[in-house]
């Protein structure tokens, strides 16, 4: 088995604002559910080297039909 050389490890972190569904009853959050299917928008570093971020929102935003994800019943 090859070992990867962590040295050559190319990890971002990065965050953008995406629709987001939430839904009360009674005044209670029951389920909230994250619309993951926009295109990457105004992305923010948040961990890692700047100058990879172009690389990591491209491969994040590779056009694959990503599904929504929901929290909640």
């Amino acid at each position: 088995m090859i070992e990867p050389d962590p040295s050559a490890t190319r990890r971002v972190v990065f965050q953008y604002l995406v629709p987001v569904h939430v839904e009360v009853e009674d005044g209670l959050v029951v389920c909230i559910t994250i619309i993951d299917e926009t295109p990457v928008r105004d992305p923010s570093l948040v961990e890692g080297d700047a100058g990879y971020l172009p690389e990591a929102v491209a491969a994040a935003d590779d056009g694959q039909p990503w599904p929504s994800w929901r929290f909640g019943y």
